[in-house]
């Protein structure tokens, strides 16, 4: 059996619960993917990405819903190391990919910011937008997973001062008719990391040329690491402390927060408290 044959028998077979089952969770329970979609697969090189587009053509095949998807790679500046993975971990996945050009390294390079990560984010996200226009697309997807919306969720509450999260799907501001979507949503990055580990695999960790350095471990420089050790601390007390955070955001009593604010608008307690 050629080996990309065993990596999909291993998503619907050996990690079905932890991954096939709650990917297809997503997708049904938050309606990400719907008749005639036409999706933009983002592959960054990364595990998560990659495996995000492996699930992806599992739908395609053994789906009820008929959708089409373009497997997109953005080179932001790799170099050429970096880029010769990605296009080999393509080969080896059977993953179609294709990949376009953006001078986002250079320009982020060129400018005096004290946070490269966010320009370089918003940059991204403007040029991938495009991209799906240009290829007729409505619908972008992101291998972001579980963890991520967790930490996500905690750096809002402890360096922005507000409760919110990363969202399974959202419209573009910008770009009219582009959904966002987010299939892995439910997938834990411990079972991502078990799948790439049983089949082998090695994939890009860090590509960007600001950080080539960084790892896993919190060094200092990085609050969405000092926010992955935080919450693998509180899961040696409580080891559902990242579920139940995640569902947290899923049951809000209203009647107890002090304020709430929709669509730019805050609204108190204070506002009915009287009236009842």
């Amino acid at each position: 059996m050629e080996k990309y044959k065993e990596i999909e028998r291993s998503i619907i077979k050996k990690y079905r619960k932890e991954i096939w089952s709650r990917f297809v969770r997503a997708v049904q329970d938050y309606e990400l993917i719907k008749e005639n979609d036409n999706i933009m697969v983002c592959i960054s090189g990364g595990k998560d990405s990659f495996l995000l587009a492996k699930c992806i053509q599992e739908l395609q095949r053994h789906g009820k819903i008929k959708f089409s998807a373009h497997y997109v790679v953005m080179d932001p500046g790799y170099n050429d190391y970096n880029k010769e993975f990605i296009f080999d971990n393509a080969e080896i996945l059977n993953v179609p990919i294709e990949m376009f050009q953006s001078n986002i390294f250079d320009v982020v390079a060129s400018v005096d910011s004290k946070s490269p990560c966010y320009l370089c984010a918003k940059m991204r996200r403007g040029y991938l937008y495009s991209k799906a226009q240009k290829l007729g697309c409505n619908k972008i997807a992101l291998g972001h997973h579980f963890d991520d919306v967790i930490e996500t969720t905690l750096l809002s509450m402890f360096y922005g001062s507000e409760i919110k999260t990363m969202m399974p799907k959202l419209y573009s501001d910008n770009f009219e008719g582009i959904e966002l979507i987010r299939p892995l949503y439910l997938v834990k990055e411990e079972d991502i990391i078990a799948w790439k580990k049983f089949n082998e695999l090695t994939f890009i960790n860090c590509a960007c040329r600001f950080t080539e350095g960084c790892s896993l471990i919190n060094d200092g420089t990085s609050k969405r690491k000092e926010i992955k050790e935080l919450i693998k601390n509180l899961k040696k007390i409580n080891k559902n402390i990242d579920y139940n955070i995640f569902k947290s955001l899923d049951n809000i009593n209203l009647n107890c927060v002090l304020g709430v604010k929709k669509d730019g608008i805050y609204h108190s307690f204070l506002d009915d408290y009287n009236d009842k």
